[in-house]
């Protein structure tokens, strides 16, 4: 019989023939007709780990364990309607920079998900958003150490034809613990044209939505008599016409005194309008934003970027350049802020004496951001309003701008340059939190070149300076990166201080990285230099520490 196991859907194991009608009948393992679906596995894994050695010339403070480390492996499993998942995460101790609360060892993200006919269900850990998040989105950056993923109940149901609901009630993750606030809310959209039938030809698109999220948290010591429901709603319409795309929305919370605020209990308001129009070698950007006493967090002590409720963007170009990108990025103000952006893209067409052979494409951005303009009220008579502020009105007080324009252009079938300008204006002060340090200003030239040198070889050049005479002065940057497809890559770089007023601190700050790709496998080494400096995502930022040492990264999928 053992001689016959596995023809008869038996297995030997130990001298003892097992049936294997239920693993082996039908299953996709052994890609028999009629599989029965076990469903899949697949996940990733990823770790960031850094040796510090101290370098008094560039601030790179000691550290007691030397060796620092960030990971973790995301783990999901599907089969048909159902998924599940975890993710296991591992601080030992957090790299310099993250937030210390990331310490130790931990599942704090696992989740079940079920769906059937119009209806989704996850229990557990989610992320979610209503609108453009104004009043409420839980999403997670990790270059950023930024996670306040949900942890409870999130329903989707379509309860009619273009009409959805979302529901979500719960806590946010605050590291490995959850904050003190409980959430719950909702969101309701409707699709006028999958709505009636009789505008299912309709060359106008509109799409209603509102939203209404609310926190409970206990007033347990305080001076003051704190509300410890705080409710916010918002409302958005998006209409889509050909090339026209129109979106705007304005949210209200009521009075939240809170450590962001001073504890004031003025309500809060943020508005939102974005156009766009795009045609074949044209793209048209406008958007606006007013932002008064928006700070929304699930605790009222809540510092940096923990538990925060909602999202503000940024009106601003999200720049990749180290020295526009590192240097004087641009950090969204919820106490209050009007940011203004425009962008046009044009493709000059190829074979025409501007756009060459290949064609030209110009991409022109100006983004700006001010105070709002506010009248400081008598606390005493105005129980805590604090101020009072024209919605129209811009504030007097700049807070950053950018202007910059860069074209690229293919020069042949094997090499692309592109060339960037920019002018910044940045209040050191009110970004990140200075006092009397003022306005930089500064301009901006990169110039960026990619050779093809064969079908496997290839050459990235960047050449970057930065000329400001405020804060630490003029900087430049030179990036060389050679790339052997597809496994291996190598770049070396070095920013240099050159116009800080203190010679002594004129500086290079060298930095090496090789890299190797096998399958879905990638290794990274690199050692050098890291000056301190902001790093930011879409208006969320932290700050990152002067560094020297060796960097290891590891990235699987599976």
């Amino acid at each position: 019989m053992a001689k016959n196991c596995l023809t008869k859907k038996y297995l030997k194991i130990g001298g003892n023939c097992i049936l294997l009608f239920f693993f082996l009948k039908n299953s996709s393992v052994f890609a028999q007709e009629n599989a029965v679906d076990f469903g899949q596995i697949h996940g990733n894994f990823q770790l960031n780990a850094q040796y510090y050695n101290p370098d008094s010339l560039i601030g790179a403070e000691a550290v007691p364990e030397k060796f620092l480390s960030n990971g973790f492996a995301n783990i999901n499993y599907t089969r048909g309607a159902f998924s599940a998942g975890l993710r296991y995460e591992s601080y030992l101790n957090a790299l310099q920079g993250f937030p210390v609360g990331y310490r130790g060892n931990g599942i704090p993200y696992r989740y079940v998900h079920f769906s059937k006919d119009k209806l989704n269900v996850t229990v557990g850990s989610y992320y979610e958003q209503f609108g453009s998040g104004l009043i409420f989105r839980s999403y997670e950056e990790r270059g950023l150490g930024y996670d306040n993923a949900m942890d409870g109940v999130r329903l989707h149901y379509e309860i009619y034809k273009g009409v959805y609901f979302k529901g979500v009630i719960g806590k946010q993750r605050k590291y490995f613990d959850y904050g003190k606030g409980i959430m719950r809310g909702g969101d309701l959209e409707i699709n006028l044209i999958e709505v009636f039938d009789s505008l299912s030809n309709a060359k106008t698109r509109v799409i209603l939505g509102g939203s209404f999220i609310s926190k409970y948290e206990k007033d347990e010591v305080s001076q003051y008599n704190l509300p410890e429901n705080v409710g916010a709603a918002a409302g958005r319409l998006s209409i889509l016409n050909g090339g026209f795309n129109f979106y705007s929305e304005y949210a209200y919370k009521i009075n939240d005194p809170s450590g962001d605020n001073g504890f004031i209990y003025k309500p809060g308001h943020a508005a939102l309008a974005q156009l766009s129009y795009t045609q074949k070698g044209l793209g048209i950007n406008l958007s606006a934003k007013r932002v008064d006493n928006m700070s929304f967090r699930s605790e009222r002590d809540a510092v940096l970027t923990e538990v925060q409720i909602n999202y503000l963007p940024a009106l601003t170009r999200q720049h990749t350049y180290n020295l526009l990108a590192t240097l004087y990025p641009y950090a969204s103000q919820p106490n209050g802020e009007m940011a203004f952006q425009g962008e046009v893209i044009y493709r000059i067409p190829k074979g025409s004496a501007l756009g060459g052979q290949y064609g030209t494409t110009v991409l022109v951005n100006y983004s700006a951001a001010n105070n709002i303009d506010t009248v400081k009220l008598h606390d005493e008579t105005t129980s805590r309003l604090g101020y009072s502020s024209d919605f129209f009105k811009i504030g007097k007080d700049v807070y950053f701008r950018d202007f910059n324009v860069e074209v690229t252009r293919k020069i042949s079938k094997d090499l692309k340059l592109a060339l960037t300008y920019a002018n910044l204006v940045y209040n050191k002060d009110v970004i990140e939190g200075k006092v009397d340090y003022g306005l930089v200003y500064a301009h901006v030239g990169v110039l960026e070149a990619n050779y093809k040198l064969s079908k496997k070889h290839a050459l990235r050049v960047e050449v970057q300076n930065l000329y400001t005479k405020q804060d630490l002065g003029s900087w430049g940057t030179a990036l060389i990166e050679y790339t052997y497809s597809p496994n291996w890559f190598i770049a070396l770089l070095d920013q240099y201080n050159y116009g800080n007023y203190n010679q002594s601190a004129r500086l290079h700050y060298y930095y090496g990285s090789l890299g190797y790709t096998q399958d879905n496998n990638r290794i990274i080494l690199s050692y050098g230099r890291q000056r301190a400096g902001i790093f930011c995502v879409g208006g969320v930022c932290r700050n990152v520490p002067a560094s020297n040492g060796f960097s290891l990264t590891l990235l699987s999928s599976f």
